[in-house]
């Protein structure tokens, strides 16, 4: 498996993916037409682990910087195909996700996860992470 960063020719292709983690996305055009919107405002991309011409785990991800946490790398992002998980696939995304967070001068990565993913959350503390807030939102009409 080789990582491979989504571009206007890859991008349907992780769709099928993608819709595991984000089911609300309809279609392979609007997950193109979000993944454009991100990266021409906000710099995200899509990293992938491909074998067999099509991606088995996919992050997505942004560098940022803010007053709380310096420059950081922000994981939007971080999923394995079903039948996929628990074969280490998400630790090699980790992995390459904080050597990127280095590369780019980032003191932290950053994610959010929702609080009944304790799959999720015993994964994260595997990587090293550590659950350092609790986050609030409200839906807006």
């Amino acid at each position: 498996m080789d990582f491979r960063e989504a571009d206007e020719n890859t991008i349907a292709a992780h769709f099928p993916l993608m819709r595991q983690l984000r089911p609300h996305l309809t279609s392979a055009d609007e997950l193109a037409a979000r993944w454009r919107q991100q990266r021409d405002t906000a710099g995200y991309r899509i990293v992938a682990l491909w074998d067999d011409d099509e991606p088995h785990a996919l992050t997505g991800f942004r560098l940022m910087d803010n007053l709380i946490h310096g420059r950081f790398l922000y994981v939007d992002d971080l999923v394995a195909q079903e039948g996929a998980r628990r074969t280490g696939l998400g630790a090699r995304l980790m992995s390459w996700l904080n050597e990127e967070a280095r590369t780019a001068g980032c003191k932290k990565l950053v994610l959010d996860t929702g609080l009944d993913n304790v799959y999720a959350h015993r994964f994260y503390y595997r990587q090293g992470l550590l659950a350092r807030a609790l986050r609030f939102s409200a839906e807006l009409a």
